[in-house]
């Protein structure tokens, strides 16, 4: 069976879980099928993996234009494919025009939806009318949806009524346990500013709406003095955003000691090591698919406070691993608070009892065995090869 996958995102050019998703997927399905890799851009250089660059004459043009433009060349390459998958609006094109132009299944993989992502129209403007528009018929086209989590599952149906149910399955995000695992060094997180005999909790996370950072910094100003505040924050989407937060962290950093930023993208080695120290993990955001950053800080056995939305609390178990933090959502896709002080304030509320529990390390230990037992790329890629058959067999 050759699978042909379809992605922004590949190494060296990570900045999100779908790249992740899709890098450690077709690590374990080589050895199982012949699975092809098409990125943009110039990818690390391996067998069976190509690269594509925005044309010439799209350069200048708005990104979506960019995206489709790439899109088409990748689809013409997709010719001997019995299948290929799709990961993120950006590919979705190439996989639906190459599945009808060489008659082959498409299988996507949902990792986001744009309905529930209207904050980009801030980034795409018009383009965003274009990705909303890729996306919703390419799933309506595609052999088979992979959500990657119920709460994911859901989401798509709401958002595409017209989809038939029946073709959207569930195959979890994974976590490779032996490269996320505790790492005690306390040097190497010294070197990164932060003091390694102090609490601490840590933020990881691209700086967009759906992360919800900003809630968490102003909930943040509940902690307890001694509580170190680790912030790899990155990528900002907008100006906006990213005025936003520097202004709150600037804040914090006025009435507290122990604010650490961390604004670029750390080493997976170094990153593992900030995690081992911490002792909490924060997820607050507002839209999440599923979260493996939430998978890489049980894996290093760091103990979760997330907010109980999307596919978080089939990750996180609450009272076992971590802690939930309630949610009321408007229902106009941007899954904003519908009371945003009360949200706050539940934040810092559940922080400051989860860091009094003494639970945390208990919790950590919990979280590590779970990630382990549960999500490996082992059982993610048995389960994706069963979806890609059913979709060869419709």
């Amino acid at each position: 069976m050759r699978v042909d996958f379809v992605t922004k995102e590949y190494p060296p050019h990570i900045y999100g879980g779908a790249g992740v998703h899709i890098t450690e997927l077709v690590k374990v399905l080589r050895n199982r099928i012949d699975a092809r890799v098409h990125a943009f851009g110039s990818p690390v250089v391996e067998p069976g993996t190509f690269g594509y660059q925005v044309p010439t004459e799209l350069e200048e043009s708005n990104s979506a234009l960019q995206t489709m433009g790439v899109d088409l060349l990748i689809a013409d390459a997709l010719a001997g494919a019995d299948l290929v998958h799709s990961h993120t609006w950006y590919a979705n094109f190439a996989g639906h025009i190459g599945s009808m132009l060489h008659s082959i299944p498409h299988v996507v993989t949902a990792h986001s939806l744009e309905p529930l992502r209207p904050w980009k129209r801030e980034q795409l403007g018009g383009g965003y009318e274009l990705s909303s528009y890729i996306e919703r018929t390419a799933y309506q086209a595609a052999s088979k949806v992979i959500a990657v989590s119920n709460g994911m599952r859901n989401d798509i149906l709401r958002s595409y009524p017209d989809l038939d149910p029946g073709k959207v399955e569930v195959v979890y995000n994974g976590i490779d346990s032996q490269k996320w695992r505790p790492i005690q060094e306390p040097d190497t997180v010294r070197a990164l500013g932060v003091d390694p005999d102090r609490r601490s909790v840590i933020f990881v996370g691209r700086i967009t709406r759906q992360k919800g950072l900003p809630y968490f910094l102003r909930a943040a100003r509940e902690l307890p003095s001694d509580v170190q505040l680790i912030l790899c924050a990155g990528a900002p989407d907008t100006e906006e955003i990213k005025l936003e937060v520097e202004q709150l962290v600037a804040e914090l950093a006025r009435n507290r000691s122990g604010v650490v930023w961390i604004p670029e993208h750390l080493p997976q080695h170094k990153l593992a090591a900030l995690l081992t120290n911490a002792d909490a993990f924060v997820c607050p955001s507002i839209y999440e698919p599923l979260g493996i950053v939430n998978l890489e800080a049980m894996a290093c056995g760091v103990p979760v406070i997330g907010t109980a939305t999307g596919g978080i609390p089939e990750v996180v178990v609450e009272g076992e691993t971590g802690w939930l933090v309630p949610i009321e959502q408007v229902q106009d896709g941007s899954g904003a608070p519908i009371d945003a002080d009360k949200f706050v304030s539940d934040w810092a509320e559940v922080l400051n009892s989860a860091l009094a529990s003494g639970k945390l390390k208990s919790f950590g230990q919990a979280g590590r065995v779970r990630a382990e037992r549960e999500f490996s790329w082992e059982s993610i890629a048995t389960r994706t090869i069963e979806v890609y058959q059913r979709a060869l067999g419709d």
